[in-house]
């Protein structure tokens, strides 16, 4: 496993992730049993991040990882990042929301204990706001709060994950020094973050966490037309109406262009979000112990050349509000 350098926290963090979605739920049917397998796979890999959030089975994936890092007494410094989501309403936020009805402050606080309480720790790596709008940039007084949390020392880093369709509504903020982390969606197909989030990133020495590097599954390559889930798979929207078919056309041109040069397109897709040097590690998610020995490994692979990600270039998707459904 190589690390990366986590922006300005300094921290030496796997450039593989583990993301916990799926072992919250949303996903297909998981096993609790094949969670913590696949966590323990993963850090005895030399993996030392990982990524949730409360609303991941709603405490579900907090409560896992909670118990495997006790079972494991210590044994390794391992990072643990959350996410808080915004009170009820639109998601992603309106920009006619209030940031102090959607994310205010005794609201955040009492998100904050119930983290505390259900990863059993008295300080979080990192608090992420689940999703964002560039209305509050101005007045982001949700990061003042999380700033007053982290000054308490109950927070190390604060961050926010971008909302999907305005990624780049967080600049602003890198630059305004108001945040530790941001989190990203960088992919073969959505690229638009290499234009001037990810500069703006390194410049302001914020750590990066890539997630979404398999395009929700797509970028494994084992999607075909008659590809179904499980009903309440998250999939089910995401590849809604003609999308999927689309997808698998899309997804047939990107092995063309790959070809014989590297393993196959999941390594390929975990290679290339890994390629800009200003990303601090990247987040497939991992919900079995296969999944983990495939994804860690690709970490003690060769980079991938930059022959082939110029190549890949061309397969920028640009897709808009995709995350809506249809």
């Amino acid at each position: 496993m190589k690390y990366r350098t986590f922006g300005r926290l300094g921290w030496k963090v796997s450039e593989i992730g583990f993301g916990a979605w799926a072992i919250g739920g949303s996903w297909g049917t998981q096993r609790d049993d094949e969670s913590v397998a696949a966590l323990n796979k993963a850090l005895d890999l030399g993996c030392n991040f990982i990524d949730t959030a409360q609303g991941y089975g709603n405490g579900k994936s907090e409560k896992i990882i909670s118990q495997v890092l006790k079972e494991r007494k210590g044994e390794q410094r391992v990072y643990v990042a959350t996410k808080f989501p915004p009170a009820n309403g639109a998601w992603p936020p309106s920009p006619y929301d209030s940031i102090e009805e959607r994310y205010g402050e005794a609201y955040l606080r009492d998100r904050l204990e119930r983290s505390l309480r259900d990863l059993a720790t008295d300080c979080i790596d990192i608090v992420q706001l689940h999703t964002w709008t560039r209305a509050w940039n101005k007045q982001p007084t949700a990061l003042e709060a999380l700033r007053k949390f982290q000054k308490e020392g109950k927070i190390r880093g604060i961050g926010i994950s971008t909302p999907e369709h305005d990624q780049n509504s967080l600049i602003d903020l890198m630059r305004g020094g108001w945040l530790d982390s941001v989190q990203v969606i960088y992919n073969i197909f959505e690229q638009e973050p290499a234009a001037e989030f990810l500069p703006a990133a390194e410049e302001s020495k914020v750590g990066v966490i890539v997630r979404v590097p398999f395009d929700e599954s797509a970028l494994t390559g084992k999607l075909t037309n008659s590809t179904r889930w499980e009903e309440g798979d998250f999939r089910n929207n995401y590849f809604a109406g003609d999308r999927l078919e689309r997808t698998v056309k899309r997804v047939a041109k990107v092995k063309e262009t790959i070809g014989n040069a590297e393993k196959d397109l999941a390594t390929t897709a975990l290679k290339f979000a890994l390629k800009p040097k200003s990303v601090s590690t990247v987040i497939p998610g991992i919900r079995n112990v296969r999944q983990a020995e495939m994804n860690i490994g690709v970490s003690d692979a060769q980079p991938i050349s930059d022959e082939l990600e110029g190549k890949l270039r061309a397969h920028n998707w640009r897709r808009a509000f995709w995350y809506a459904g249809k």
